[in-house]
């Protein structure tokens, strides 16, 4: 894949999976506006890069306002021309169960995911448009977003309307040539570590053993770098078709998931009456109940 002469910004790509992004958008031939709150590992992801003979800057702000958007936007055409790649990767975890979250824990996780995807998303498209040359928007969604996940009401929920994001941009943008898809990484990171069960494989991988055929094939998890292709290949021209998307990578495994639909109906002339939904919902509607929850952690129903 060649992307010279194209224009990154990553968000939260000062280590872990954001990093991995930066790096394979830059061996791609990417510049790079790498974006972290942490300084020092924005600077440090910005020499890896520079060393290796790209192009790449930091800014240093936390992702979520409009304003931090802007400046990110701002950084890439003060400092390459232009932007022609968002890939908004920054995000947090505040796990608690339902009854044990607080306003400051949902409000943190939805300012960082939710909004600061489209408050990004946003300024992109504005300066992509008025560019007039497409571009790539490439959001983050998650398992969790997809599947719900044991004490994560605030990350499930900002990872579902990322989802849903993809899908709404893909249409509205669509005429000006930006392509916009949701990756749904699996990947051992230092989030992964905080869930109950993973901190031991997360150690492991960073560690440099080599992780099981069951964790790389059947729980389809790897390390950042095996997420990071997925990155570059969306934002090739051999993705230029594909849009509106929500892609999963892994260790060994790729995979496209679906977008929720309808799947069973009944009728009834007239309307339904709460006793006529139970009589013939275990026999119709309601005979195949969907599954919930993430099986390889233990979470699945």
């Amino acid at each position: 894949m060649n992307l010279d002469g194209k224009v990154a910004v990553v968000t939260g790509s000062g280590r872990g999976i954001g990093r991995a992004y930066a790096r394979a958008l830059a061996e791609a031939g990417c510049a790079v506006v790498v974006n972290d709150v942490d300084a020092d590992v924005a600077d440090s992801c910005v020499r890896e890069l520079t060393d290796m003979g790209a192009r790449a800057v930091a800014e240093v702000v936390a992702v979520g306002s409009g304003e931090a958007a802007d400046r990110l936007v701002q950084r890439a055409v003060d400092s390459f021309g232009g932007i022609d790649v968002m890939c908004t990767n920054a995000g947090i975890l505040r796990d608690r169960v339902l009854w044990k979250m607080s306003d400051e824990d949902f409000d943190a996780v939805i300012d960082t995911h939710l909004r600061g995807t489209f408050t990004c998303a946003r300024a992109a498209a504005i300066r992509m448009r008025e560019q007039g040359r497409g571009g790539r928007i490439v959001v983050i969604s998650s398992w969790a977003g997809q599947r719900g996940n044991f004490g994560q009401t605030n990350y499930a929920a900002a990872k579902a309307g990322i989802a849903a994001f993809a899908r709404t941009w893909a249409m509205e943008l669509a005429r000006a040539e930006i392509t916009v898809n949701a990756i749904v990484p699996n990947a051992m990171t230092r989030m992964i570590a905080s869930i109950p069960g993973m901190a031991e494989l997360v150690r492991s991988a960073a560690d440099g053993e080599p992780l099981p055929d069951t964790v790389r094939k059947e729980m389809g998890m790897g390390t950042p770098e095996d997420v990071a292709p997925l990155v570059v290949f969306l934002c090739s021209d051999a993705a230029r078709d594909v849009t509106g998307q929500c892609i999963g990578l892994g260790g060994d495994k790729l995979s496209l998931w679906s977008h929720p639909q309808e799947i069973s109906a009944a009728y009834r002339g007239g309307g339904w009456t709460a006793d006529a939904i139970a009589e013939v919902w275990g026999s119709s509607v309601g005979s195949r109940l969907e599954t919930y929850g993430i099986p390889f952690l233990g979470g699945g129903r």
